[in-house]
C-alpha cells in the first residue's frame, strides 16, 4: 500500500502535538515504581480460574484497557487487531473471524461462557455484539472441544461482561463518527453486602456506505439496533452464590436487494442464564447452570408496485442444562467435569421439516502439576446426537518451565463440528437464477420430486449415497510454543500450529436441471490443513509507554489439490487466447480468502500528569485469492489476488474533572478501501467520543 506523505505528516504532527499536550488541570501525582501489576487471569481454557502466563495453550487476553483506550465499539473491531484473527465478511453482509487459517464457522463464540446462536449462513456475525459492558476477552487458539464440543473445532472467544461493582455508580458514553454513526452506551451498577445488580443499554446506528458509486446499491444499508444486558447476583451464604443475567437485542436494517426489489429485515435475539455456585466442602464445589437463547431474523422484498417478491423467516431456540463439579486433590492438582444437554431447533424459510437437534454430553478435566516446573492438562468429553455419530473430544497440554524466564508449552487435541441443521435439511431454489440447493437428509425425497415435475435432466450422484449419514467434521489439532520474559518490561511468546482437517463438508453438483441450471448439496471430502507461526511480543519500558506487535505466517491447503499439483494433472492460461501449460507443485498457492503474512503494531502512551492518552495502533494483510480465475477450479500463483493493504487507526483520550473523558479518533487513517473485493473496510472513519462517570 502507497501512504501519501503529506497525509502521514499532518497525522503524525498530530500524534507528537498530543503527546507533547498539557493545560493547567489538577495534576495527580503517581509513583510508577510503586505500582505492581496484577497477573491477568482467565478462564476460558480449563473453565477454571487460572494465570495467563502459567497456561500451557495458546491463550490471548484483551483486556478492558484496551478496548477503553482504542474507542471501539463492536466485536470485531477489536478482535481484528489481534494477532491471527482477521474479520472476513461472508456473502451476507455479516462479518465473522477467522482463527489460525480457519474459517469462521469454526470458532464458538461465547458470552460469560455460553455459546450464542444465529449462523444462518455458516457465521455468526460479530457486528451485533457491543464492547461497551466487556470485562475481557479471552481468546483459546486449536481444537478445544474436549470442554465445549462441537464448533470449537479452532478455538473458542469467550466474551466476559462486567459483574456488579460496589456502591451505587454508572456510566454514559456516546460516540459520534463517519456515515453518521452512532453508538450511545449506558450502565448502572448497585452492589451492597448480598445483593448485586448491573443493567447495560446500548443503542447502535448508521446510515451505511456506498463502495461501488453510480450502482444505486450500499455496500451497507442503513439500520439501527439496541442491546439490553443485566446480571443479578446474591450472596445466600459464605459457600452459595446465585448469579441471574439476561440480554435482548433487536435490529432493523433496511434490504435493498435491487432498484426495484426494496425491503427490511428484522432481527431479534435474547438469552436467559442462571448459575448456581455451591462449595460443599474445602475440596469440593459445584455448579449448576440453566442457559437458554432465540435467534429470530425475517426479511421481506416488495416489486415497485408494492407486492411481496419474497419472505423469509430464521428461528433458532438453543436450552442447555448443565451440572459440574470440582475436586482439589491438592493445592496443585485438581480436577473438573460436567454433565449437560443441549436441545436445540430451527424453523427456517426453506426447509424440509423443524428440525430437532439433542446432545447430551459429559467431560472431565485434570489440571496439574506433577512436580513443580511441569503443568500437565488432561481432558476428554463425550458428545451423544439424535442424528450423527457420537464424538469422543480428548486434548493434552503441557508446560514446562526452564527456568524463571524460559517456558516450553505444547498441546495436542481433537475438535469437530456437527453437521448444521442447513447442510442436513436445506431445500432451496433460486426463483431468479434456477438452481438449487439440497440438504443431505433432502436429497432422497426431493430429487424423486424433481424427476417426476420434469425438472431433471440427468442424476450425476445417485440417490443411494445419501442413505448414510453426513458425517462430523474433525481436526486434529497441534500446537508447540515458548514463553520468554527477557525482563519485567519485555516479552516474548512464539507458536507453531497446525490443523488436519477431515471429512470437511462442501457442496457439488448433484444433478443437471433442464433449465441449464444444477442441483447441489453437501458432502463429506478429502482433508485440508493449516499450519504456521504466531509470535507476539510486548515491551513496557516504564508506566506510560507500551508497545506491542505479532505476526502470523500461514499455509493453508487442501492436500487432495497438492497431490494434483505434485502429479502434474493441473494446467494453466495466463490469458483465455494463450496455449495451457503444467503447472508445478510450489504453483499451489491453498485455500481461499487466505494471507500467506499477517501483522500487527500498536503503540500506547499516557500521561497521567494530564490525565491522557493516546495510542496508533496498525494491522496488515498480505494478497489472497477469492476466486480461480485461470480455469482450473485451484488457486495458484497464476490467478487473480486481491492486493495486501494496512489498515491504521488511531485515538485519543483526555480525562477531564475525573468524571468526564474526551476521545477523539480517526479509524483507517489513510482511507484504504477496496470496492471490488473488501466490502466491510468502509474507509476513513473521524469520530468524537465522551463518556460520564457517575
Amino acid at each position: 500500500m502507497i501512504l501519501n506523505k503529506k497525509y502521514l505528516t499532518i497525522y503524525f504532527s498530530i500524534f507528537l502535538i498530543a503527546c507533547s499536550f498539557s493545560q493547567e488541570e489538577r495534576v495527580i501525582e503517581v509513583d510508577s515504581s510503586s505500582i505492581e501489576e496484577l497477573e491477568e487471569v482467565l478462564v476460558t481454557a480449563t473453565r477454571t480460574v487460572r494465570q495467563l502466563s502459567s497456561l500451557p495453550l495458546p491463550v490471548q487476553i484483551i483486556s478492558k484497557k484496551d478496548i477503553k483506550h482504542s474507542n471501539t465499539v463492536r466485536l470485531n473491531e477489536i478482535l481484528s487487531e489481534q494477532t491471527g484473527l482477521i474479520s472476513v465478511p461472508d456473502f451476507g453482509g455479516g462479518e465473522g473471524i477467522q482463527l489460525q487459517g480457519l474459517d469462521a464457522q469454526y470458532t464458538l463464540i461465547l458470552v460469560d461462557g455460553m455459546p450464542l446462536v444465529g449462523r444462518s449462513a455458516g457465521t455468526l456475525d460479530l457486528n451485533r455484539l457491543t464492547v461497551g459492558n466487556i470485562k475481557q476477552i479471552e481468546v483459546v487458539k486449536g481444537a478445544s472441544s474436549s470442554l465445549y464440543g462441537s464448533e470449537a473445532l479452532g478455538g473458542v472467544i469467550n466474551i466476559i461482561t462486567e459483574t456488579p461493582k460496589e456502591g451505587f455508580n454508572g456510566t454514559i458514553s456516546n460516540r459520534l463518527g463517519t456515515f453518521n454513526t452512532n453508538d450511545l452506551s449506558t450502565s448502572i451498577h448497585y452492589k451492597k453486602e448480598k445483593l448485586g445488580f448491573a443493567a447495560f443499554a446500548n443503542r447502535y446506528s448508521s446510515d451505511g456506505y456506498d463502495l461501488i458509486e453510480g450502482d444505486n446499491l450500499n455496500t451497507v444499508d442503513p439500520f439501527e439496533n439496541y442491546t439490553f444486558n443485566s446480571k443479578l447476583t446474591y450472596t445466600v451464604s459464605e459457600f452459595t452464590n446465585i448469579l441471574v443475567s439476561g440480554k435482548y437485542y433487536n435490529q432493523n436494517q433496511d434490504y435493498i436487494a435491487s432498484e426495484t426489489l426494496k425491503g427490511e429485515s428484522d432481527i431479534y435475539e435474547w438469552n436467559a442464564h442462571l448459575k448456581i455456585s455451591h462449595e460443599i466442602n474445602e475440596k469440593w464445589g459445584s455448579y449448576f447452570e440453566f442457559y437458554a437463547t432465540r435467534y429470530k431474523a425475517n426479511e421481506f422484498l416488495n416489486n415497485e408496485n408494492g407486492d411481496r417478491f419474497s419472505d423469509g423467516f430464521y428461528n433458532q431456540l438453543l436450552i442447555r442444562p448443565e451440572l459440574r463439579g470440582t475436586y482439589e486433590l491438592s493445592e496443585n492438582n485438581n480436577f473438573i467435569g460436567g454433565v449437560g444437554l443441549n436441545h436445540e431447533t430451527l424453523g427456517r424459510t426453506s426447509f424440509i421439516i423443524k428440525p430437532e437437534f439433542n446432545a447430551p454430553y459429559v467431560y472431565v478435566q485434570y489440571d496439574g502439576n506433577p512436580i513443580e516446573q511441569i503443568n500437565v492438562i488432561l481432558g476428554a468429553r463425550f458428545d451423544s446426537h439424535n442424528k450423527y455419530k457420537s464424538q469422543f473430544s480428548p486434548k493434552a497440554a503441557f508446560r514446562y518451565e526452564l527456568s524463571n524466564k524460559l517456558a516450553l508449552k505444547g498441546s495436542a487435541g481433537y475438535g469437530f463440528k456437527a453437521p448444521d441443521f442447513r447442510q442436513l435439511y436445506f431445500d432451496f431454489t433460486n426463483t431468479t437464477v434456477g438452481y438449487t440447493v439440497l440438504g443431505y437428509n433432502a436429497v432422497s425425497t426431493a430429487i424423486p420430486l424433481l424427476q417426476s415435475q420434469g425438472q431433471i435432466t440427468n442424476v450425476i450422484v445417485p440417490v443411494s449415497e445419501f442413505e448414510n449419514t453426513l458425517k462430523p467434521e474433525s481436526s486434529i489439532s497441534l500446537n508447540v510454543g515458548l514463553d520468554y520474559e527477557a525482563s519485567s518490561k519485555v516479552k516474548f511468546n512464539l507458536n507453531a500450529f497446525r490443523n488436519n482437517i477431515d471429512d470437511l463438508i462442501d457442496t457439488r453438483v448433484i444433478a443437471n436441471k433442464t433449465n441449464g441450471q444444477n442441483v447441489f448439496s453437501y458432502y463429506n471430502v478429502n482433508a485440508v490443513y493449516t499450519q504456521g507461526i504466531e509470535f507476539n511480543t510486548t515491551w513496557k519500558p516504564n508506566a506510560q509507554l507500551k508497545i506491542t506487535g505479532g505476526y502470523q505466517l500461514l499455509f493453508a491447503k487442501d492436500k487432495a489439490a497438492e497431490k494434483a499439483f505434485g502429479d502434474g494433472e493441473v494446467f494453466a492460461r495466463e490469458n483465455p487466447n494463450s496455449p495451457s501449460f503444467q503447472l508445478k507443485k510450489e504453483d499451489y498457492f491453498g485455500l481461499y480468502n487466505r494471507s500467506r503474512h499477517m501483522g500487527n503494531l500498536k503503540v500506547f502512551y499516557n500521561f497521567p500528569k494530564w490525565n491522557l492518552d493516546t495510542n496508533i495502533r496498525a494491522t496488515y494483510r498480505s494478497e489472497y485469492g477469492l476466486f480461480d480465475t485461470n480455469g482450473n477450479n485451484y488457486l495458484d500463483t497464476y490467478d487473480d489476488f486481491v492486493d495486501g493493504y494496512a489498515v491504521m487507526d488511531f485515538a485519543i483520550n483526555k480525562t477531564l474533572y475525573k468524571n468526564y473523558r474526551v476521545g477523539l479518533g480517526v479509524d483507517n487513517l489513510f482511507n484504504f478501501t477496496d470496492t471490488q473485493n473488501i466490502s466491510n473496510i468502509s474507509g476513513r472513519i473521524m469520530y468524537g467520543k465522551l463518556n460520564i462517570q457517575f
